[in-house]
């Protein structure tokens, strides 16, 4: 069968369907566990596509967690979830691994719903200490004595939420069994930066002091002792000046480590010795992102994630001319503006390649500010920079700006500050799943005062809106799609558009169509076919006031579409408008479910959705079957 192990290639792994088989083994035989899975995630990935590197760098780490951990009894939570696939191969999905990311298919992060092993859904990154901590409070609440794990990455340590959970576990009484391990590979998506990094880097390279450290334990003996307790003193400060771990062991940690995350006999040994201490743990790990593949170690931000590829030969570009995406199209636009406009400042919460960030980072280095994942963070920073007079350009997924949501609120909003945000990922994303789609945007964007709220239709009208957000005074947003739009040329120039003007596309009768931003080329398609009007409204706030209520003195209805929920959205600013107006007059919104779509591709969601055009045809037909016979609407509407 497709995607069944080969048992004569994987004599061990095809033996392991959860980890209670792996537990059988003997101690020995972990590393060629290791190895075997490595090949097979190798094998998979190339098959499916998805994220590749840092699932490599944790196979050691994950065949010593499940072998000496009671799992699904005993609690591991992963954090962001990118290095999760080892994990589900190892518990129950590996004969489907192969399906991740599809419609139907495996997860690709991890999901409570798909197996009593994924402990905690994820998505967003430095989750894991807070849930752990919640999960190990609740145990001891209940007098159950599991062990709960966290693994987070240095990348997701830079985070704020991270050291919220450390400071409140460290600082317990009575202390919580929690053991935290940082795996540290010097990456996230891209390199890490900022001050924590640079810490680790110290830690790491500090293994000789760490081993005098855990030696002279051993020689002092008793804590008691009075020279003993002399020497630690003046250990603490002299550590702290070489090796900054005494930051973990102030917060309240017992910190272990560096070890190599690659040595399946020292991750044993460790792991055995903190299974039996109380209180808060951290364990310091080394790995390498990519590990035992060479093009993924020599190439990690291009194998972070990947598209079906052969192992043999790796991930080779498809020759031609491709179509622009939105992101590209943001990063040429920003590369442009700042060089006529030396007050343009960017900034992005660690997803410099994501975001369409490269070109500008290179060109404007003194100009580009990578803040690490601290949305929160970015959104203030952009406050701050606005105060003076700069023009800040915040780069963000429509997701991850849920988290600075507050700041955007209370830091830019309020104050009416100048601030662009250049908002990616729109709507239905697609493949990631719920913790990465931006269907919730248009609503809480709009409920927001002062703010300019902008979505385009197609590649040039981005580029129009992105240089109408900066050249407005206070707080915008353009907010577009994953992936490529209908192929629009792009013009050179940086012109703006009238703000809260819409466009009529189509001139029809009895039903006007007004769609926000990627629907409209298929709201084009439908008002042809059905010879309706159809508006392109671009602007989601403000609204059109004049032309929406024009057409709604020559309409019999309205249909609103949208790839954002209906609650909430650019429909419901039309339906309040209207009453605003106390004019009645028949309303069809169409956008996206009241719920969290799974992962499947953005094509498959928005036809799921009815927002396709076949989808979009059959609804409004639905509504006002009297289109098709061309009978007045007004008798039905």
């Amino acid at each position: 069968m497709p995607g069944m192990i080969d048992p004569t290639r994987y004599p061990r792994l095809s033996r392991i369907d959860v980890p209670a088989d792996l537990r059988q083994f003997d101690e020995a035989e972990l590393s060629a566990i290791a190895e075997e899975l490595r090949a097979y995630l190798i094998e998979s990935v190339g098959r499916s596509g998805g994220h590749f590197g840092a699932g490599l760098g944790v196979i050691e780490l994950t065949v010593a967690l499940h072998a000496l951990y009671d799992t699904p009894d005993d609690r591991i939570v992963w954090d962001v979830g990118h290095q999760c696939y080892p994990h589900k191969i190892l518990t129950g999905r590996r004969d489907r691994i192969h399906t991740v990311k599809q419609k139907d298919g495996v997860a690709p992060f991890p999901k409570r719903e798909e197996s009593e092993f994924d402990t905690f859904g994820v998505g967003h990154s430095s989750t894991s200490i807070s849930a752990a901590l919640g999960m190990a409070i609740a145990n001891a609440n209940a007098g159950n004595d599991r062990r709960v794990v966290a693994v987070i990455g240095d990348g997701a340590m830079t985070a704020g939420m991270a050291y919220e959970a450390l400071n409140h576990a460290g600082g317990m009484e009575p202390e919580p069994n929690l053991l935290v391990i940082l795996n540290d590979n010097r990456m996230s998506i891209s390199e890490n930066v900022g001050g924590i990094t640079k810490m680790l880097g110290r830690i790491s390279g500090s293994r000789t002091l760490n081993a005098l450290r855990e030696g002279g334990k051993k020689l002092l003996g008793n804590k008691k002792n009075r020279t003993a307790r002399f020497v630690r003193r003046w250990e603490e400060h002299w550590k702290g000046m070489f090796v900054p771990s005494t930051l973990f062991e102030e917060m309240g940690f017992h910190y272990t480590g560096p070890i190599d995350g690659h040595d399946v006999k020292a991750l044993v040994s460790a792991l055995k010795t903190l299974k039996k201490l109380k209180g808060p743990q951290l364990l310091h790990v080394i790995t390498t992102k990519g590990k035992g593949y060479e093009l993924a170690e020599g190439d990690q931000i291009g194998y972070h994630a990947v598209s079906p590829f052969d192992p043999v030969l790796g991930v080779i570009a498809k020759p031609g001319a491709k179509k622009p995406t939105y992101t590209d199209v943001f990063g040429d636009w920003l590369c442009d503006m700042a060089a006529i406009d030396p007050k343009l400042l960017a900034i992005t919460p660690a997803m410099r390649e994501g975001s369409g960030l490269v070109r500008f980072s290179k060109e404007y280095p003194d100009r580009y500010f990578d803040v690490a994942i601290a949305e929160q963070h970015a959104v203030t920073l952009a406050a701050g920079m606005a105060c003076e007079g700069a023009k800040p350009v915040v780069a963000i997924y429509s997701t991850f700006l849920q988290r600075g949501y507050d700041q955007l609120v209370h830091d830019v909003a309020i104050q009416k500050l100048d601030v662009l945000f250049a908002i990616d990922r729109g709507g239905v994303v697609g493949p990631d799943g719920a913790t990465h789609a931006g269907n919730l945007d248009l609503s809480y964007l709009r409920c927001v005062p002062h703010m300019v709220v902008m979505a385009p239709a197609d590649e040039n009208e981005c580029r129009q809106m992105l240089s109408t957000g900066f050249r407005h005074a206070g707080p915008a947003a353009v907010r577009y799609p994953r992936g490529t739009g209908p192929g629009v040329a792009l013009q050179a120039t940086l012109d703006v558009l009238p703000i809260g003007k819409a466009e009529v596309r189509h001139h029809g009768s009895r039903v006007a169509l007004l769609a926000f931003g990627a629907l409209v080329p298929a709201a084009d398609k439908v008002g042809q076919d059905l010879g309706l009007t159809v508006v392109n409204m671009r602007f989601v706030k403000p609204l059109d006031r004049a032309l929406i209520l024009e057409l709604a003195k020559t309409h019999d209805g309205f249909v609103t579409l949208e790839d954002n929920v209906v609650m909430g959205g650019a429909g419901s600013a039309i339906a309040e408008l209207l009453a605003e107006e106390n004019i009645q007059l028949p309303i069809l919104h169409l956008g996206l479910p009241d719920d969290f779509q799974h992962h499947a591709s953005r094509e498959d969601l928005l036809s799921e959705a009815g927002l396709d055009a076949a989808g979009i045809r059959a609804s409004v037909v639905s509504r006002w079957p009297q289109l098709l016979v061309n009978t007045p609407l007004s008798a039905a509407g």
